[in-house]
């Protein structure tokens, strides 16, 4: 109970509206999808006017294409504007800068999405807020309170392994957590993070699905042993194959809750013990899954459109998250009454293997374009072999030899013995899909 009110008062002291915002969402879940989708709808209301009249983007771009605020009423009326992409974003930023900007307050974040193109953009705080509440709800699902104990392993995107050791520590402690790096899967640090689950004895466990596939793959392999099982493991970022979830179940013993989310544009969508597809959130944003004709589909395969309904420092409306899904007109027993996602297709990362024997997980190299993403329009990291490192990048303005330098760096630090071979494209060749893979492995050793 400490820990609980703990992490609700450290949350209401960045945001007051936080305890009310989640108590609401847990109500949420079991109202009728009606009346959710009508909050919905209103929600997209406001965040239409305010683009039109703030916006200047959208200002103009509602004038383009002769349509005015009134006329984006429904979900189905979303079809009616174009889809926006990262480089629609990036060539028209100052655009996207509200009028009443200085009035604000927000976080800069950034990502290399999932299909390796960097992007930075801003996240208002009360969304930053909204989004750890309805992040709390969907681990819920799982049998998740509120301060109970859980074990990270992940890298940037979870912010773990990049953060100062104070804040790492502050954070820990907040939310009754232990954070352990993906960066870092060598057999010391893998054998260190067994003896921190088996002392820390967390209720949960959360990561990347490739990262804990990889160690419940160790652990088996070396017949290593876990003296205690969490209630459930979550994952997220990264896709969870059916034999994935199977060995990790096998391993820890518990079931796994999967999860999609992307904080760019604010969509997400937790699985429940049912396990029949994830549940779309409905309150932070809403998740389309469109055709190629960009309409609409209640049914079947398509992209993933994400439209912001609470981040006024840099709103997004259609736009397009990079990944493709199915949606799902099954109802789910368990009583929510949210639609379903039934799967989400791409998004899979594969671990690298230093010279030195490590395991370093390839979201690595994905922090180090985030953090270095300046005049680059994209990227692709291949190892060729255990000592080559094979970088292609599309230059824009503002790439220097200082972040080239500093790529460098940041990639010796896992392995002084790795040749990493950096060439400037005009272009990366894309699949027949249009999509390609980013972080690649083809070393099979």
């Amino acid at each position: 109970m400490f820990h609980k009110w703990l992490l609700l008062y450290a949350h209401k002291i960045r945001e007051k509206r936080f305890s009310s915002t989640y108590y609401q969402l847990r109500r949420n879940q079991w109202r009728p999808l009606s009346e959710l989708e009508n909050e919905q709808e209103k929600n997209l209301q406001n965040m239409v006017n305010f683009v039109y009249h703030n916006v200047p983007y959208y200002h103009k771009l509602f004038n383009k294409i002769r349509i005015t605020p009134h006329e984006i009423k429904k979900i189905e009326d979303l079809e009616k504007l174009p889809i926006l992409t990262k480089d629609i974003v990036k060539q028209n930023i100052e655009d996207f800068k509200p009028t009443n900007f200085e009035k604000i307050k927000y976080s800069e974040k950034s990502t290399g999405g999932s299909t390796g193109v960097p992007f930075r953009y801003r996240v208002s705080n009360y969304d930053r807020f909204f989004g750890w509440a309805i992040l709390y709800r969907g681990w819920e699902y799982g049998g998740y309170n509120l301060g109970d104990k859980m074990v990270f392993l992940a890298g940037s995107s979870l912010n773990v392994g990049v953060e100062p050791k104070l804040v790492k520590l502050m954070h820990e402690i907040v939310r009754n957590v232990k954070k352990l790096s993906s960066f870092d899967m060598g057999d010391s640090e893998l054998t260190g993070y067994v003896d921190v689950i088996n002392s820390f004895k967390p209720k949960f466990l959360r990561g990347y699905a490739s990262s804990i596939y990889f160690f419940s793959n160790w652990i088996e392999k070396n017949h290593v042993k876990i003296k205690h099982s969490p209630l459930a493991v979550f994952t997220t970022s990264d896709r969870l194959y059916p034999q994935m979830r199977e060995r990790i179940e096998s391993v820890f013993n518990c079931d796994v809750f999967d999860a999609y989310s992307l904080n760019d544009g604010g969509v997400s969508a937790f699985e429940c013990p049912e396990k029949k597809g994830f549940h779309i959130d409905t309150e932070r944003s809403i998740l389309e899954v469109v055709n190629e004709n960009c309409e609409q589909l209640d049914n079947g395969e398509g992209r993933i459109l994400a439209t912001s309904l609470h981040n006024y420092s840099m709103p997004f409306i259609r736009y397009e998250t990079g990944d493709v899904g199915t949606a799902s007109e099954d109802v789910c027993d368990c009583g929510r009454g949210y639609k379903l996602l039934k799967e989400v297709l791409g998004r899979s990362v594969d671990v690298f293997i230093t010279p030195e024997g490590k395991n370093v997980h390839g979201w690595f190299f994905l922090y180090i374009f985030w953090k270095y993403c300046t005049g680059i329009k994209e990227y692709q990291v291949v190892q060729k072999t255990l000592n080559k490192i094979v970088i292609k990048i599309v230059p824009e303005d503002g790439f220097d030899e200082e972040q080239l330098k500093k790529i460098r760096e940041t990639i010796r630090s896992k392995s002084e013995n790795w040749d990493v071979d950096i060439n400037f494209v005009d272009k990366i060749e894309r699949t027949d899909s249009g999509k390609f893979k980013f972080i690649i492995r083809e070393y099979e050793g």
